[in-house]
C-alpha cells in the first residue's frame, strides 16, 4: 500500500490553478476537463482576476480544447476566452489564430460553428493583430472559404465548390454567420490607414523615422534569400492585402456570394453586406501598380 500524505492546510492558490489547468488540457474525463475549465473561469472572473500563468501560457494550453469531441467543455471554453483581458490576448494572437483556423474546417459541425465563436471573439479583441500576423490573412481566408464549401483551385477557372443541395434552415443560418465573420475579418484588414495615422500623428512620423521594434521588421525584403512561402506571410499594409486578396480569392468569393444571395434570407443579406465592404474596400485598388513590388521581391 502506497503512502499518503495529509495536511490541514488547504493547497496554495497557484497550485490549485495549475492543477486545474493540468487537469482541462490533460484529463481523459470530459465531466473533469469542463470543471476544470469552470474554476479557471471563475478564477479569471475575479476583480483583480487570478492568473498565475499568464494569458499566453493559458491560451497555449487551453486553446487545443476548441476541437475537443464534448460540447460541454467547448462551451466552457468559450466562456472563459470571453473573460481574458483583450490586451494580453493580442500578444498570443499567432497561436490562438492557428487552433481556431484547425478547428472551423474540422468535419464535425458541432466543432466548426464554435471555433467560428472563437474566431468571432480573436476578430473582436484583436482583429487588427491577426491580420497582420504570419499566416494571418492568407490561411485565415482560407479557413473561412474551406468553411463555406468554397475552395481555391490551382485550375484556370479558380472556383470549385463543394455539392450542395437545398440549404435547410438550419445550415442558412450558419452560412449567414459565417458570411458575417468573414465579413469583420475582411473589414479589419481592409481598414483605413490612413485615418489611424492622422489620429496618431507622432505615431506615424515614428514609424518612418525610428528604428522599428517588431521581430522581423525588414522580413518583405527576403535577405536571407529564404523560399517565399505566401500563406505563411506577414501582410503588414491594407495594399499588400489588397493584392493577395485580388490574386487569390476575390473572384471565388464574389462567385460564393452571387450564390448566397439567390438563397434570399439572413443568408442574402449577409451577402449583400459582404458585398458592400467588397466594393468599398476595393473601389481605388490598382493591381497593375500594386504587383510592381512584389514582382521583384519574387525575384530577390
Amino acid at each position: 500500500m502506497g503512502h499518503q500524505s495529509l495536511s490541514t492546510e488547504a493547497p496554495d492558490y497557484v497550485q490549485q490553478f495549475k492543477h486545474n489547468l493540468s487537469l482541462a488540457s490533460s484529463s481523459r474525463s470530459d465531466k473533469q476537463r469542463r470543471e476544470a475549465l469552470a474554476y479557471l473561469t471563475s478564477q479569471l472572473s475575479t476583480q483583480p482576476p487570478s492568473n498565475p500563468v499568464g494569458t499566453v501560457a493559458l491560451l497555449k494550453k487551453l486553446l487545443p480544447l476548441i476541437s475537443d469531441s464534448s460540447t460541454p467543455v467547448r462551451s466552457q471554453l468559450l466562456k472563459l476566452l470571453r473573460v481574458l483581458p483583450p490586451d494580453e490576448v493580442r500578444h498570443g494572437t499567432e497561436h490562438a489564430s492557428m487552433y481556431i483556423r484547425a478547428g472551423m474546417t474540422h468535419l464535425s459541425a458541432d466543432i466548426s460553428n464554435d471555433s467560428l465563436v472563437a474566431m468571432e471573439w480573436l476578430l473582436e479583441v484583436a482583429g487588427s493583430d491577426l491580420v497582420n500576423s504570419p499566416g494571418g490573412w492568407v490561411k485565415t481566408l482560407s479557413a473561412f472559404c474551406a468553411m463555406m464549401g468554397w475552395a481555391v483551385s490551382s485550375s484556370s477557372a479558380g472556383w470549385t465548390s463543394a455539392a450542395r443541395m437545398t440549404t435547410k434552415p438550419k445550415d442558412a443560418q450558419t452560412l449567414a454567420r459565417q458570411i458575417a465573420a468573414l465579413s469583420n475579418f475582411l473589414q479589419a484588414g481592409f481598414e483605413d490607414e490612413s485615418s489611424v495615422e492622422n489620429g496618431h500623428v507622432s505615431m506615424y512620423w515614428d514609424s518612418l523615422y525610428r528604428i522599428p521594434r517588431a521581430p522581423n521588421a525588414f522580413g518583405y525584403l527576403n535577405l536571407s534569400s529564404a523560399r517565399r512561402d505566401e500563406e505563411r506571410e506577414m501582410y503588414s499594409s491594407k495594399e499588400m492585402r489588397q493584392q493577395v486578396f485580388y490574386e487569390k480569392f476575390q473572384q471565388v468569393i464574389c462567385k460564393g456570394l452571387d450564390k448566397a444571395k439567390n438563397e434570399g434570407g439572413a443568408t442574402g443579406r449577409s451577402a449583400s453586406t459582404l458585398e458592400h465592404v467588397l466594393n468599398d474596400a476595393m473601389a481605388h485598388f490598382e493591381p497593375s501598380i500594386a504587383m510592381d513590388t512584389r514582382d521583384l521581391l519574387d525575384l530577390w
